[in-house]
């Protein structure tokens, strides 16, 4: 079952969100999905689908308060109006929050691309997270206050990723190696957005679906999420 709720953010501002229930109701573990730049689209709906079908209790934030994009430029322009801060303590701090309070014992977060950034930053500033997957995206690695990460972290990366070059990955491993942070990166020989399906539709050269590729990642998403949500 879906549908679309409303929830409060920390600061007492209300969100909608995109939230896809499992068979077993509000007492199944929670994660909270963090949408690429394209915003609250099918795609990111479907992938809380999955998730529910799973047995996860999905929310999806609706972080650009109802804008779609569907070309890159329009996606750009709305990526670049986001305050990723506010959007990552606020909108998905209060999802996590909602979770919780509604029922899930234990909450996890994953996002793509943006959201894949926004999911660092989380794992940073949301104490009340259980776990993360990143998903083929990064902040500015200067936002990135590894000491502070104390949640166990799983990241999907891309080789020939133009979007987010697989060199400042390797940086990112060291910050959270010397930080003694508890994570796991997978690196795929593959092109940016790996994991949506819909990746090819958008023709744009550096998209580039990989079906092996994301039931790989999948595939250990899933093992993780089970380890570490139940």
């Amino acid at each position: 079952m879906s549908k679309i709720i409303s929830f409060k953010r920390p600061d007492g501002q209300n969100v909608n969100g995109y939230l896809a229930e499992p068979a077993q109701g509000a007492s199944a573990a929670g994660i909270v999905v963090i949408q690429e730049w394209w915003g609250l689209n099918d795609q990111i709906k479907g992938v809380a689908d999955k998730l529910a079908a799973a047995g996860y209790r999905a929310l999806v934030p609706d972080l650009y308060r109802g804008q779609v994009a569907l070309e890159a430029n329009e996606a750009e322009h709305l990526m670049n109006d986001l305050d990723f801060g506010d959007a990552a303590g606020q909108d998905v701090r209060g999802a996590v929050q909602h979770l919780k309070a509604t029922g899930s014992a234990k909450v996890g977060v994953t996002g793509f691309c943006m959201g894949g950034a926004l999911t660092l930053l989380t794992a940073v500033n949301v104490p009340e997270a259980d776990a993360c997957v990143v998903w083929y995206g990064y902040p500015p690695l200067e936002y990135v206050d590894a000491s502070r990460i104390k949640v166990p972290l799983l990241a999907h990366w891309a080789t020939e990723d133009q979007a987010f070059p697989i060199a400042k990955v390797d940086e990112l491993e060291k910050m959270l190696n010397d930080a003694k942070v508890d994570f796991e990166f997978h690196r795929y020989d593959a092109r940016h957005a790996f994991a949506n399906e819909t990746a090819d539709s958008k023709k744009l050269a550096f998209l580039k679906y990989d079906p092996k590729a994301a039931e790989l990642a999948w595939g250990r998403t899933m093992a993780f999420l089970e380890q570490h949500l139940g």
